[in-house]
């Protein structure tokens, strides 16, 4: 399934469906087509269109203040932060941190008593240790007591993560405060709470700086732009694709 999730979006995202549009304008001999796909492709990689699309996965959530958030039973930092660099054994490399440094600097608040790290894992990197288990170490060098820290056993989605660290707590109801990428919030807190917990949401790595201004450059296309649209479409159709399968369930 997890194949499944990562190809078909693919093709509703602009430089798959840019493709498809290209190839079927050319066969059919159809002009339209082809220049419907480039429109998609340029504007999906303008800044403007990027920005826009980011911020509505978004949610439209700013950055909280630390001292503005309940306390909690447990801190739950979800994965995806870490690489891998090319080497023999591999070693992670942070992608970004943010999530990291913000489950930290919550338990050093004295927001929860315990910190857990999800442990992300892909197939495609089976050699990898799960992420949670590479994070431990780092936060013990910052303080925080080994005791504090859990990390489930491996996942490789977020409804995977939801279920693992419910097992962790034993299906008891808990208060989480719960970190994740600003424009993965949503669709995190939708599924934690339907794993039966009580989430404070607690956003961070933020995809667009705060008051951008529209200039001339933010129409012309390019590459980081197209990643962010595609970023944010993605997360939006996962939102759709969980939020319909509650309603065939219902």
């Amino acid at each position: 399934m997890i194949y499944l999730h990562k190809i078909i979006p693919v093709f509703l995202l602009p430089v798959g469906l840019t493709v498809l549009l290209v190839l079927t304008g050319l066969m059919l001999r159809r002009r339209v087509l082809c220049w419907i796909g480039l429109a998609v492709l340029w504007l999906s990689g303008t800044p403007v269109v990027a920005n826009f699309a980011m911020r509505a996965a978004e949610g439209w959530q700013v950055r909280e203040q630390i001292t503005a958030l309940p306390e909690a039973d447990a801190i739950v930092v979800l994965s995806g932060f870490l690489t891998l660099a090319p080497g023999n054994p591999p070693v992670s490399e942070w992608d970004d941190a943010d999530r990291f440094f913000a489950g930290v600097e919550l338990h050093k608040a004295g927001k929860a008593p315990l910190l857990v790290f999800t442990g992300g894992w892909s197939p495609w990197r089976p050699h990898a240790l799960p992420e949670g288990q590479v994070l431990i170490p780092y936060a013990m060098d910052m303080g925080v007591p080994r005791a504090s820290l859990m990390t489930t056993g491996k996942v490789v989605n977020t409804a995977e993560e939801a279920n693992a660290v419910a097992d962790l707590f034993g299906g008891e109801k808990k208060r989480i405060l719960l970190v994740t990428s600003a424009f993965h919030m949503r669709r995190a807190r939708l599924l934690f709470e339907r794993a039966g917990f009580e989430v404070a949401p607690f956003p961070v790595d933020f995809q667009v700086a705060a008051e951008r201004k529209v200039g001339l450059f933010n129409f012309l296309p390019g590459a980081k732009s197209l990643t962010r649209t595609e970023t944010a479409l993605r997360e939006l159709y996962g939102m759709l694709f969980y939020r319909l399968s509650a309603v065939r369930r219902k």
